[in-house]
């Protein structure tokens, strides 16, 4: 892709999951056609595309049809097999590029590129066995957190140590899946990043929001963050630095420990992210058009925030409290469409300005 896309153009989404969804509103807001590639059925971003295919990821003439059928491919979650992928590269480009997949897939690979760039990063040791867990936890210490490589999410396949006794079910509970051992870091506070490049690689980072976590799972996100002016710049240094080394193209995420030793990456994220939802009401340009104007060859929007923002994602049960967000003053609602509630599902979420 040479030239920036003009409206009309059709961008294929893998996924159809509420990232999906707001994906394809900030495109169509800028007259693109989103088709959402999806094995699920009725996927949340069904309901504002222009076009879904249901299909599984080992479907390769649905998979060839979707590709054919649109301009520019993006994803909006980072496990996408990589047959699929690689059929569709061959017809149409990919935004981001495969090696950012290729890193983020993998919080072992992830690791090592962020320490060869130079990065800080928690203490970290490959465990593929019970004997390379004994010798991670002489190096590493407790307390420590055991996570698969791949797949994980929200919590989901980890494990803490609080001494080396917890080894044997720490292990069990990775279901013999590679495995990373990570020290834990002793920090403040998170904060994450959302950055993008363009294709010409110019950058533009929204302000750092700070995070807050229960059972694994974001659940607040408020911009400001409690940052000096010295850290602010860091971060957006820092994430830019990733986005330039990869050659990206989109925005990405970029989590961070902070630490009275500096700045440590926790983890990146090769799409939008769920720490940036506040931009929707905190930004002209928010993360989800910015994604797009990157994809299409389009000049990036300006970032600024023009308002403090908290967003808190409805989560499960948080769904029963709709009568009464809906008459908050100063409070956006976004919702999913998902038409079952369950634990530990994101519904959605609300932006509550800040005056």
């Amino acid at each position: 892709m040479t030239d920036p896309l003009a409206p009309g153009s059709t961008i294929g989404i893998l996924g159809g999951g509420q990232l999906g969804r707001m994906l394809s509103v900030a495109a169509a807001r800028l007259g693109f056609r989103c088709h959402i590639y999806e094995p699920g059925t009725e996927p949340p971003a069904g309901d504002v595309a222009h076009a879904v295919t249901t299909a599984p990821y080992e479907d390769e003439a649905a998979l060839r049809a979707f590709a054919e059928g649109c301009d520019v491919v993006t994803f909006e979650f980072e496990n996408v097999p990589t047959a699929a992928l690689d059929l569709i590269e061959a017809l149409v480009p990919i935004r981001p590029g495969r090696e950012a997949l290729r890193i983020s897939q993998d919080r072992l690979t992830e690791k090592e590129y962020l320490s060869d760039l130079g990065l800080a990063v928690a203490p970290y040791a490959d465990v593929s066995d019970a004997d390379a867990l004994a010798r991670a936890l002489t190096d590493i210490g407790t307390p420590a957190i055991l996570k698969t490589r791949r797949f994980g999410y929200d919590g989901k396949g980890q494990a803490r140590l609080t001494s080396p006794d917890d080894a044997e079910g720490a292990l069990k509970d990775m279901q013999g899946a590679p495995a990373i051992l990570e020290g834990f870091i002793d920090f403040s506070h998170e904060v994450s990043v959302i950055a993008a490049r363009g294709p010409s690689g110019e950058v533009a980072c929204f302000d750092p929001g700070e995070n807050v976590h229960r059972e694994g799972i974001l659940r607040t996100t408020t911009v400001p963050a409690r940052l000096s002016a010295a850290q602010r710049t860091d971060a957006v240094l820092l994430a830019g630095r990733i986005l330039n080394a990869l050659d990206y193209v989109g925005v990405l995420g970029v989590e961070l420990f902070v630490t009275p030793q500096g700045l440590v990456v926790n983890e990146i994220a090769p799409r939008v992210h769920n720490s940036g939802h506040w931009t929707q009401n905190g930004c002209t340009v928010d993360q989800f058009e910015q994604h797009i104007r990157a994809i299409v060859g389009w000049p990036l929007g300006d970032g600024s925030r023009h308002a403090d923002v908290t967003m808190e994602n409805l989560i499960g049960d948080d769904m029963d409290r709709l009568p009464e967000l809906a008459k908050e003053v100063d409070t956006a609602l976004h919702l999913y469409g998902k038409r079952d509630i369950k634990p530990g599902r994101k519904m959605g979420h609300v932006n509550r300005i800040v005056r």
